[in-house]
């Protein structure tokens, strides 16, 4: 048998497939990594980094717009979308040259430009140019869903993949769908002087979240002035490019019309495994995605899977966590398994919505005993100071005290959750959290006071008069009130 061309073949050229081939490398792999696009791939091009910058500058915006809030003068934003998008594009710019060819053809990856599919289980082919390796790694991610509307074909619309190349003003956006992308895109838009309409199919936004939490995010759109439609199908889009009208219908069969300048697709992504001729590699499917088993393997052994074709939780930080995985197994043959158990996420409207581990309603679903910690932000200090008083904590506890799961709505939870991760990684109780000191006055000392209201649960009458039995205490009944909710 002829000896494999390289160690690992690294089939797309995102955030997976670069850590993948990077990591690979450095370790003293031969590696090849085919991108039939652009190296980058969403994160960079059409996901985190575009958004991220768009949500920046619709959040100065706001803050002129709400300068008053902090004794200042209110101040209405002279916006053009066009300087806008040139911004967006320049940050992508700036941050190209990391995950440029020439830079990972200087750690030793030979990178290859052009589409490819696999011929036999050990051969993938890239415009006729074979390719054999002890082991692949399929990192081809994610595309957006486009739902089957009647007459969808005949109005331009957009997607996260197109978003940022708008050089037009919008007049009135139209988003289809109410998760993460959906909210952030509408919230940036209707920042930056769009009038805004979310259209969803179900009862709230972002529905993986639990609804009092979500619902601290959609009061501060709606104040902002999105305007939501809950329940609602669309039936059939008619018009033309720029003036455009959806039939709606709800479970109640009541019928309406809205009439939008510009559509936003935003209902879910599918994983890109079509016309990679992965038949012919011997590679099984579930329900339309990879079979995968904890180690991140194909039915083939030789083909492993990671970021957002392999799934289910598609994040950069996943991508990364699962490429690194997939190294030790490929190369190591160490058994490295892929564990979801704190798996952290954030959608970053304003107020941010970070979570980790169960929230209340998978806790309550999966039957798993409970009790429900809540802190606001208004009790903060620091929050106060900066006016950021809106949003909450809310921690998911087991009867003995061990977090379960941690949801933050509020200014910064993104950062602010990265102590629940790890708390949850390494097993740590809710009493371990109290007890760390943090420093005065930051926000992060909502993790301190929402953790001692499991210590202020424990503290009963009864635990109190033993208290001042034994250590002959002489105080009044009733412990100091340490705030939040339980």
């Amino acid at each position: 048998m002829n000896k494999p061309h390289f160690d690992l073949c690294v089939i797309g050229g995102g955030a997976a497939g670069l850590v993948a081939a990077a990591g690979g490398a450095a370790l003293g792999a031969k590696v090849v990594l085919v991108e039939k696009r652009q190296l980058g791939g969403d994160c960079l091009r059409y996901g985190c980094v575009p958004s991220k910058a768009l949500l920046h500058s619709a959040k100065v915006a706001q803050t002129l717009r709400t300068a008053g809030q902090a004794a200042l003068a209110d101040v209405d934003p002279n916006i053009e979308l066009t300087r806008v998008m040139e911004r967006v594009r320049s940050v992508i710019q700036t941050l190209e040259p990391n995950d440029s060819p020439e830079r990972f053809r200087g750690l030793g990856v030979e990178v290859i430009s052009g589409t490819g599919r696999f011929t036999a289980p050990d051969r993938f082919e890239v415009d006729g140019r074979a390719i054999t390796a002890r082991r692949f790694v399929l990192a081809t991610g994610s595309h957006p869903v486009v739902p089957p509307i009647q007459g969808l074909e005949r109005i331009p619309f957009l997607t996260n993949e197109t978003l940022f190349d708008l050089a037009e003003p919008v007049k009135h956006l139209i988003v289809l769908g109410g998760g993460p992308i959906g909210t952030e895109m509408a919230q940036a838009f209707r920042r930056l002087g769009s009038t805004v309409d979310v259209v969803d199919a179900a009862r709230q936004i972002l529905p993986r979240e639990d609804a009092d939490m979500a619902a601290i995010v959609q009061r501060r759109m709606e104040e902002e002035g999105v305007r939501f439609h809950f329940g609602d199908w669309v039936q059939l889009v008619e018009g033309e490019p720029g003036a455009f009208r959806l039939h709606l219908i709800n479970g109640d069969r009541k019928e309406t019309w809205l009439e939008g300048s510009h559509l936003l697709i935003a209902v879910g992504r599918k994983p890109n495994v079509r016309d990679l001729g992965l038949e012919a590699a011997g590679v099984a499917f579930e329900q339309g995605r990879l079979r995968l088993d904890a180690r991140l393997r194909t039915s083939n052994r030789r083909i492993y899977a990671c970021g957002d074709v392999a799934g289910p939780y598609l994040f950069t930080h996943m991508a990364e966590y699962q490429a690194a995985i997939v190294l030790k197994n490929a190369l190591f043959h160490w058994p490295a398994r892929f564990q979801p158990r704190a798996v952290p996420w954030c959608t970053f409207t304003d107020p941010e919505l970070a979570r980790v581990g169960f929230s209340e309603q998978e806790a309550v679903q999966q039957g798993i005993p409970h009790k429900v910690y809540r802190f606001d932000f208004a009790e903060i200090d620091r929050a106060v100071t900066d006016g950021a008083t809106e949003g909450r904590i809310k921690l998911i506890v087991s009867p003995r005290g061990r977090l379960l799961g941690a949801a933050i709505a509020g200014e910064h939870a993104g950062e602010l959750i990265h102590e629940y991760i790890l708390a949850l990684q390494k097993g740590l109780t809710v009493s371990d959290l109290a007890g760390a000191i943090h420093i005065y006055p930051t926000l992060a000392q909502i993790n301190r006071k929402a953790a001692e209201l499991y210590l202020k649960a424990k503290l009963t009458p009864t635990a109190q008069r033993w208290i001042k039995r034994l250590f002959g205490l002489r105080g009044a009944n009733g412990a100091e009130s340490l705030g939040g909710e339980a």
